[in-house]
């Protein structure tokens, strides 16, 4: 039970450094709105999504309490430092032990008591970006124990072979994202009624983004192709 705990870049809270977590709060991200009071109109004009055509938000704000196992004191001392070299100021990936299918990205602040005789309590905080991303992108190799069978999906769009044509559906999230396209030959593509040219290489087309919902994506042309796709959600 004490070795739950959350993965901070490369480093895990509890096996790394000890510190066994007692308390995770992750806040709400804050919807971006702008109002405009027009003089003669009952309430506001909303704005909020003239822009984009959908909600935009804020960072989120992560913060992780920790009560630290060490109990030398000349040791911890050592320990605190290690953690504030890798933590204090850094931007780093956050991984939760209870939610190992995301990541959130995030720049981080620590601290602990300043009486180190009495320092047991420790804690960091992130400032967020809203949306969790998923730990696997489609071009990534995933592992069966990160895996969440709630809502996680299995992505495997990397080398996919087109001889001819070749229809790929990709499940969105909530997060609309544009794919970066790499293919080994130039290749035609087909999304919701249009058609676009993929040249050899890595390439992005700013006009398709993916949300929620199924996507149906067609190639057409001879060679290989990966999808890098990265699903987020609140």
């Amino acid at each position: 039970m004490f070795e739950f705990g959350v993965i901070i870049g490369e480093k895990h809270t509890y096996r790394d450094w000890g510190l066994v977590c007692t308390r995770i709060e992750i806040a709400d991200p804050e919807r971006k709105t702008y109002l405009v009071s027009v003089p003669g109109r009952d309430g506001d004009l909303d704005l909020s999504e003239a822009l984009t055509g959908e909600a935009n938000y804020g960072n989120r704000e992560i913060k992780m309490e920790f009560i630290r196992r060490e109990k030398e004191f000349a040791r911890w001392h050592v320990k605190y430092s290690d953690i504030l070299d890798y933590c204090h100021g850094q931007r780093r990936r956050i991984i939760l032990d209870s939610d190992r299918g995301y990541f959130y990205d995030g720049r981080m602040k620590a601290e602990t008591d300043k009486d180190f005789k009495g320092a047991e309590h420790f804690a960091i905080m992130v400032e967020a970006e809203p949306y969790k991303l998923e730990r696997y992108s489609g071009i990534e190799k995933w592992v069966w124990s990160d895996f969440c069978f709630e809502d996680g999906i299995i992505r495997n769009y990397l080398d996919l072979q087109v001889n001819g044509t070749m229809v790929l559906m990709i499940p969105g999230r909530r997060k609309k994202v544009v794919p970066v396209f790499e293919c080994s030959e130039a290749l035609e593509l087909e999304y919701a009624g249009q058609t676009y040219n993929l040249p050899v290489g890595r390439s992005k087309i700013l006009d398709l983004q993916l949300g929620e919902g199924e996507h149906v994506l067609t190639f057409t042309g001879s060679g290989t192709v990966s999808v890098d796709y990265r699903g987020g959600r609140l």
